[in-house]
């Protein structure tokens, strides 16, 4: 056993072994950050928002597996690296770990709240790592020493590391049966009946019938995600409070039970990301069920001074919302509800944040736990220090969701449909334009609120060939889309949805 394989296997197997003792300790303490994820949201927290924007457009959904997956392979190489250290002597390898183990260290203790148990997972594969590898590389050892009995030796390696990576498989699975804490708050929030909530259908004739329009109200599988977590956070909800606080004369620290006692409030309600481009789909319409935060804030005493709440999640995760838009007549509020239903988890249970018109970045906190009435002077959000802007108002925008572009389409009378939006301020009329034509008025769907997107739809006339359509909206403050392109960053894309066809 004279080549580097047999070598950078044991390295690999140690470390394999490690992460799994690792994850199981995770798993048994229900600690939410196993340190490989800790590692993964660490990078996402050093990322420069240029660089996270560009990579929710190239990967979307996937931006997250595929980071996970860089971290992975990264430290992996990592493991093959020091088990060929240890041809050299039995310490060679030992920096390699140690430093594996103080990344995975400054990870989970930049984690908001991190304590002396979260260390855990992290020292036990530290010792794993030294432990196993020490007893490969002396298995490797023995039969570099004796040729004589080179395959025997050779047997015996493959033998005990087929046992290491048999046992740090089931260690795993051991670790995620024992410690199914995000299943015990799923079985929780399917048991949770929270009084005042209730499961409405959409009103009539927010619809126009219209096949492959997008849905008016977005089930809650549908409703797009995005969020900065990993491993989302898994909280019971008597495990929950919230503390409102800064400057007010008074502080306010609620439990759940506090909160759903409070007089709820329910509202559709469309939310979208600001890293939504012309035409994307990141935005989603749903019922929602909570307390309104101007209530809350209302006999708290709050400073003139004041001008901003920022928001921290449980996860750590922060923005800075404009006060004016938590305590105006917009039913801002902390939502425990969504479409009739406990807020799933990745869409924030127990509690939520959620503000009408203004995009998510500054306003939609999940699993909120923290409200510091404040000055945008003094506070600044994760975002916010990424370069983008600390208002964010949601900018009137409007899409074609059919036809596709690219779509080819029979000659003549030809359906042409989608949504329009602009939160807190409403949709007075859609237009559709073809071929650089005259502007056609669009039919509109009925909203319960301004704080809704709204369908539309109109029949136009195609002759065969090619042909552009596009789309602008005006909000019924007066304001006409602009045609002006801008990308989302820093405060939200700009320009008319447009789209090509084949009439044949």
């Amino acid at each position: 056993m004279t080549t580097r394989t047999p070598w950078r296997l044991a390295g690999v197997l140690a470390g394999l072994a490690g992460l799994a003792t690792s994850y199981a300790t995770a798993m048994v303490f229900t600690i939410r950050e196993a340190p490989v994820v800790a590692v993964a949201e660490l990078v996402i927290r050093l990322t420069p928002g240029a660089v996270a924007e560009r990579a929710i457009q190239v990967l979307g959904h996937l931006d997250k597996p595929v980071l996970v997956g860089g971290v992975v392979v990264l430290v992996l190489a990592c493991f093959a690296w020091a088990g060929s250290l240890a041809r050299r002597s039995w310490w060679s390898p030992l920096p390699v770990w140690v430093a594996l183990a103080a990344v995975g260290l400054v990870a989970v203790l930049s984690q908001r709240g991190a304590g002396v148990v979260d260390v855990l997972p992290v020292g036990v594969g530290l010792v794993t790592w030294i432990a196993v590898h020490a007893a490969l590389v002396d298995a490797l050892r023995r039969g570099a020493r004796r040729p004589d009995l080179e395959s025997r030796e050779r047997r015996v390696f493959v033998m005990v590391a087929g046992v290491i990576a048999v046992a740090s498989l089931g260690i795993a699975v051991a670790g995620r049966v024992v410690g199914a804490g995000r299943r015990q708050v799923e079985a929780s929030r399917q048991l949770l009946r929270i009084p005042g909530v209730t499961r409405k259908p959409a009103p009539p004739k927010t619809s126009l019938g219209l096949p492959g329009i997008s849905p008016w109200q977005t089930s809650n599988e549908d409703f797009y995600r995005i969020d900065t977590s990993i491993s989302v956070p898994a909280i019971e909800p008597d495990e929950w409070s919230i503390r409102i606080h800064g400057m007010v004369d008074r502080e306010l620290t609620l439990t759940y039970s506090q909160l759903v006692a409070r007089q709820l409030t329910e509202s559709w309600i469309t939310l979208n990301c600001v890293s939504n481009e012309v035409g994307g789909d990141l935005i989603g319409n749903a019922r929602w069920s909570g307390v309104r935060l101007a209530d809350l804030l209302e006999g708290l005493g709050v400073s003139d001074r004041a001008d901003c709440v920022l928001q921290t999640s449980h996860d750590g995760w922060t923005c800075a919302t404009p006060l004016a838009a938590l305590t105006d007549d917009r039913d801002a509020m902390l939502a425990v509800a969504m479409n009739g239903r406990p807020l799933p988890i990745e869409h924030g249970f127990p509690v939520r944040t959620v503000v009408p018109g203004l995009y998510g970045y500054v306003s939609a906190t999940k699993w909120v736990v923290d409200m510091e009435v404040s000055t945008f002077a003094d506070s600044v959000g994760y975002w916010t220090t990424r370069g983008w802007s600390a208002q964010g108002p949601v900018k009137i925008a409007s899409r074609i969701d059919v036809p596709s572009s690219g779509d080819e389409v029979a000659v003549g009378s030809v359906s042409v449909g989608g949504m329009a939006w602009h939160q807190h301020t409403g949709i007075s009329k859609v237009e559709v334009q073809v071929d650089g034509g005259a502007w056609e008025p669009a039919e509109l769907g009925r909203v319960p609120s301004d704080d809704t997107w709204v369908q539309w739809a109109l029949t136009v006339d195609l002759d065969e060939g090619d042909h552009e359509v596009r789309v602008r909206a005006t909000g019924k403050d007066g304001e006409t889309q602009t045609s002006a392109v801008a990308r989302p960053d820093p405060d939200g894309s700009t320009g008319w949805h447009t789209i090509q066809v084949s009439a044949r």
